[in-house]
């Protein structure tokens, strides 16, 4: 009923805890605050919140143009709808140093388990388009730095993104992430590997967890849960894919509906209402009101 009641703190506490026993840990992205509910009860161990999916809610391309206020405030709604603890994509921090010292911060304040900031020039692009930008290495070590010292919980995941294998290569992505760990980042996000192999020689090459990003029409393969775990991968992320099955199955709908002029024959592809009803706990509000739930759901 209303809102998850395990605070920030334990969320935060336990994602910290099962990083630590080299579990590999599933985080399908969530792209609105019930998705996230449905995340959970399907068994998954975190939420992620995407910045892609944040800009597409808005009707807007992932290149930067998302402001602090908007993703905090959506992060929030969203990690305060699950138990599960929730990583959100702060792109790269909104600024300077001293304005990724107030991201963090304010991620916290809205009861976020962690954030990944990344190393791309603004405006940045898509993780997995051609044609990016890097900044040099003293501009991403102060960005992670900056991170680091404003954290006020000691447990909220400070995670280094890095873009650079995209530019330069492997080799160099794998000197990035070793000064982005040295600068205090608590995990690395190689982002566009395209192959196991290169997750193992990150993996190999830092003493902290590692993330998979496993985004679909991207450079990397949709390696399965097994294989990337067997290459010591720590999380996995599935960002957008909820969000591209919910628009095409939507668009489907919509096709449809023009074609027959009715739904009836997407009712079996539907969630039904009964099943709305129970992942949003209706049943649980007559806690403050026995008026509200008074009725019982036909299947």
């Amino acid at each position: 009923m209303l809102y998850s009641t395990v605070s920030a703190t334990e969320k935060r506490r336990v994602l910290r805890e099962r990083l630590a026993s080299d579990e590999l840990l599933r985080f399908p992205g969530a792209f609105n605050p019930l998705s996230a509910r449905l995340i959970e009860q399907k068994g998954f161990e975190g939420v992620y919140i995407s910045g892609a999916v944040l800009s597409a809610d808005l009707g807007l391309p992932d290149i930067g143009l998302t402001t602090l206020t908007e993703v905090a405030g959506r992060g929030q709604q969203i990690a305060r709808m699950t138990d599960l603890p929730a990583i959100i994509d702060a792109d790269t921090g909104f600024g300077e140093p001293m304005n990724v010292a107030r991201t963090v911060q304010t991620l916290e304040d809205a009861g976020l388990a962690g954030t990944h900031i990344e190393d791309q020039v603004n405006p940045k692009r898509c993780g997995h388009l051609d044609g990016k930008s890097v900044v040099d290495a003293d501009t991403a070590v102060k960005r992670i730095r900056a991170a680091v010292d404003a954290r006020r919980d000691p447990n909220f995941l400070i995670m280094a993104r890095t873009d650079i294998a995209a530019v330069d290569g492997l080799a160099a992505a794998i000197d990035r992430a070793k000064q982005l760990v040295d600068a205090g980042a608590d995990a690395i996000f190689p982002e566009a590997m395209r192959s196991l192999e290169e997750f193992a020689a990150v993996r190999a090459a830092v003493d902290v967890p590692i993330l998979a990003n496993m985004t679909e029409f991207g450079k990397s393969d949709l390696f399965t849960v097994d294989q990337l775990r067997d290459v010591g991968v720590n999380i996995v992320i599935w960002p957008v894919s909820l969000l591209r099955i919910a628009m095409g199955a939507a668009g489907r709908a919509l096709d449809t509906l023009n074609d027959e002029g009715h739904l009836t024959s997407k009712l079996a592809e539907m969630q039904h209402r009964a099943d709305l009803y129970e992942l949003i706990d209706y049943e649980g509000y007559n806690h403050f009101d026995t008026s509200v739930f008074d009725f019982q759901i036909q299947r």
